[in-house]
């Protein structure tokens, strides 16, 4: 019983954190057509869907999609679509820490950055069974097993240098300014404003991205919530253990007090029964309370009043253990709530 209630307690956290920062299952219904460069020409047909375990092992050739659909009742469904692989130059390739499963983050929601909301997940993400690609970001967020995984772009950097301009001093185009942001290829020089605004983008933030993480991270941010909600869970957990510790106290207490309970009223029994012949019964039960106890018990030496007075201490150490069993259990009951609340705020 005691480790069914622990058992239980544990689920009831792990499917609430699951429920906040997991994808439980792939339904949607939607179809997706092959509209955009990532898949190749699919001749106006709709992709297929595929399962979390293909998608894990695409096929040679193609790419699978994680695509978010939005639901009129406020949970969002998922599907898994796979189809040809087309141009994915525009895309950065996130490698996965060789520790991780890459079916977990499958199964998993990705986050643009630290702090967003559980229902503010990427809504189109793409596997090739190897790397994980997301539209316009150059790393991302994910929790697995409630630890958060950060997932970047570690491509190495090249190493091969454009051979130093000599520069003669009365030269003005042979400026050294002029010359290293010509050899920068992450700026466009041709005029390709869009293309070199994207690459500053994904090596800074903006603005309003660094106000953002400044609120995420001093204000009452959704990854706050969550940990506050791991943390309670944890609390909730070791307060049953305790509740339960102090409940098998309190049993030991109780059966200590029964055995004596009998030991008294055997005693009391045979007083009554000693007494019953005498004239002032009332006197001699007083007097053989408090005289010898060896009289009527086999243990020498004790006295019915040491015997009441095991059976008081018996009795204040299980109504004390009773009542810190109480007070352990609705400090599990109101942590585990409050996690539940946090998980699925």
């Amino acid at each position: 019983m005691k480790r069914s209630f622990l058992l239980a307690l544990c689920l009831s956290a792990a499917a609430a954190f699951a429920g906040a920062y997991d994808i439980s299952d792939f339904t949607a219904k939607e179809a997706v057509m092959s509209d955009n460069q990532i898949f190749a020409a699919n001749g106006d047909q709709p992709l297929s869907t595929t399962s979390v375990d293909e998608a894990a092992a695409v096929p040679s050739g193609n790419i699978v999609l994680r695509q978010k659909f939005a639901q009129e009742s406020g949970l969002n469904a998922y599907q898994l679509y796979i189809g040809k692989v087309g141009d994915i130059s525009s895309l950065t390739p996130l490698s996965i820490p060789a520790t991780v499963s890459y079916q977990n983050v499958i199964k998993s929601k990705l986050y643009e950055r630290r702090g967003m909301k559980p229902g503010d997940d990427v809504e189109k993400v793409y596997f090739d069974g190897k790397f994980v690609y997301i539209p316009g970001a150059t790393s991302a967020v994910v929790f697995v097993n409630g630890a958060q995984i950060d997932l970047k772009n570690e491509a190495p950097a090249s190493t091969s240098a454009a051979p130093k301009q000599e520069c003669d001093e009365f030269d003005v185009s042979c400026d050294e300014d002029i010359i290293a942001a010509k050899n920068n290829k992450n700026v466009d020089v041709a005029g390709d404003l869009n293309s070199s605004n994207a690459q500053a983008d994904a090596r800074d933030y903006s603005a309003s991205a660094a106000a953002q993480d400044v609120k995420d991270r001093f204000g009452i941010a959704d990854e706050v919530r969550f940990w506050s909600a791991v943390t309670l869970s944890a609390v909730a957990a070791g307060s049953a253990v305790m509740g339960i510790y102090q409940h098998s106290k309190s049993s030991e207490a109780n059966k200590a007090y029964k055995n004596l309970e009998k030991v008294s009223n055997t005693v009391d029994k045979k007083i009554n029964n000693a007494c019953e012949k005498v004239t002032n019964s009332q006197k001699c039960v007083e007097w053989f309370k408090s005289a010898d106890a060896s009289a009527f018990s086999s243990q020498t030496g004790w006295t019915y009043k040491n015997l009441q007075e095991r059976m008081k201490i018996d009795k204040d150490t299980r109504d004390s253990y009773a009542m810190g069993r109480n007070l352990w259990f609705v400090a599990s009951a109101l942590s585990l709530t409050t996690a539940i609340v946090l998980f699925t705020w």
